[in-house]
């Protein structure tokens, strides 16, 4: 059952679960248009998280789900949901956590890595490579295919699937729209390059969306890249390959310290 806390005006949704363990704690950060339950129970993370000991955090972002839905776009900055995600932590007594985001929650996880790296034992990005640094998020035709009246009129794919993924898990379009224009901030190469903090990146082989990992990897000094084979945008965020590896390099780190 998600709890709520507020922040910056917010009334915010996330979940903490813990079935016992090492109590290590893992924050997720679901993408865009999806939740906790799309992006995280569905595909079995909280469930293999769980299962291996660890408590598992998730935020609902702004926007999205139980969480509040602003129709300014000005309230999406990334900055500003990533501090949501500090606030999360803060609330809930924790110093450090390891870090994992998919899609545009790779993107929250990246600017927390960047802003808070103390606070992050180690990070995951999903579904978000070299368009990191080389991309502002989701193509702004997105807002519009989400605010038309008519969807049978939308013929650009990618503007479809969106569409019909909000719909699908029943997200607020207006607010969705807004935070398509509010997102857009990346990274500079330099900014990127001075998260020394240990990452995996992850992305599916046939997804075009994310970007490569290799090259962002070649950024990050302390970053790897793991290819999702076979995979696109919608399909790696629940890959049983791709739960391996973010657990297998979170197990590393975790014996690591």
């Amino acid at each position: 059952m998600l709890k709520h806390f507020h922040h910056n005006g917010l009334n915010l949704a996330y979940l903490d679960r813990f079935d016992g363990g090492h109590g290590t704690p893992v924050l997720l950060i679901h993408g865009f248009a999806s939740s906790i339950s799309t992006n995280w129970d569905g595909p079995a993370w909280i469930k293999t998280y769980a299962a291996a000991g660890y408590r598992v955090l998730a935020i609902e972002n702004r926007g999205h789900g139980a969480s509040d839905k602003p129709r300014d776009p000005a309230a999406y900055d990334t900055h500003l949901m990533a501090g949501d995600a500090v606030a999360l932590l803060d609330h809930l007594g924790i110093e450090r956590a390891f870090v994992q985001g998919y899609s545009m929650g790779a993107r929250i996880s990246a600017f927390l890595a960047f802003r808070h790296p103390q606070r992050v034992r180690a990070l995951a990005l999903g579904g978000l490579g070299l368009h990191l640094i080389e991309g502002v998020g989701l193509p702004l035709g997105i807002a519009e295919a989400l605010e038309i009246e008519d969807k049978s009129t939308i013929t650009d794919p990618t503007q479809r699937m969106f569409r019909l993924f909000a719909e699908a898990n029943k997200q607020d379009l207006g607010a969705l729209a807004a935070c398509i224009r509010g997102s857009r901030q990346a990274l500079t190469r330099e900014e990127a390059a001075s998260i020394r903090v240990p990452t995996i990146i992850c992305v599916g082989t046939n997804d075009p969306i994310a970007g490569p990992p290799q090259p962002l990897a070649a950024v990050m000094p302390e970053a790897r890249a793991f290819d999702i084979v076979g995979r696109d945008h919608n399909l790696a965020v629940g890959d049983k390959t791709h739960r391996a590896a973010v657990l297998a390099f979170f197990e590393s780190e975790r014996g690591a310290l």
